[in-house]
């Protein structure tokens, strides 16, 4: 198994992220972190084999992480997996050994492809022979281990929607066991509420969630919304 440590702040969304590894075969979340410092600690135990890492951490930046794991002999690897999508940012990942980069929001297909070629990576290295000397071909296998396929996107999606803010919202519904409100969709993914109304009115309409009302003791009652199991 290859152990990973999922770093966010957010402790949702770290919560869904960790979800997400755990439906890939050969994967397990060994621990979670909420800044570099709780990160730093764990990788000092020699535990983990891969960080996923947020770049908004509170105490420092994920790339600032990066380089003290570095610059302390740390080898674990990294992907990346933030809001940040800047040039200058992704140039920094990669220069300090990022070996994906996967910009929020993300699907699941995406990342569970991230994570199939880094262990095709580990099991390249391993047929290769770890600390053997490796010809041209060797190195072009292991090189070549870490590409990735472009993930579709699904069809039928209405003009203006993507479908990785619309897997975010379903993960979020799904994970939260009951129904929620558009204000707390947004609270919960960081879009606007406006955002968050328009893709869980076509989700509702699309069949994929429940909608219910909320009557208060005066106003218009809340529309909620509840995951739908397929």
């Amino acid at each position: 198994m290859i152990d990973v440590m999922v770093v966010d702040d957010d402790f949702r969304v770290a919560e869904i992220n960790a979800k997400y590894v755990g439906k890939v075969p050969g994967f397990r979340v060994a621990a979670r972190a909420h800044s570099a410092a709780q990160a730093l600690a764990t990788v000092e135990r020699g535990t983990i084999d891969l960080v996923l890492l947020d770049h908004y951490l509170p105490d420092q930046t994920g790339l600032e992480l990066v380089h003290r794991m570095r610059q302390q002999g740390h080898t674990t690897d990294v992907i990346m997996i933030t809001a940040a999508s800047d040039v200058t940012t992704v140039q920094r990942a990669m220069r300090l050994g990022a070996l994906h980069y996967l910009v929020k929001p993300f699907t699941f297909a995406a990342l569970r492809t991230r994570l199939d070629s880094y262990a095709a990576l580990r099991r390249t290295v391993d047929r290769v022979g770890g600390r053997g000397i490796a010809g041209q071909e060797q190195v072009d296998r292991i090189f070549g281990a870490l590409r990735t396929t472009t993930v579709p996107t699904s069809p039928g999606l209405p003009s203006g929607h993507s479908e990785p803010t619309t897997d975010l919202i379903c993960g979020v519904l799904h994970s939260a066991g009951h129904p929620l409100s558009a204000h707390e969709v947004a609270a919960e993914t960081g879009l606007s509420r406006s955002t968050a109304q328009r893709y869980l009115r076509h989700l509702e309409q699309a069949g994929r969630l429940r909608l219910s009302l909320k009557y208060g003791d005066t106003g218009r009652p809340e529309h909620r919304y509840a995951w739908v199991a397929p």
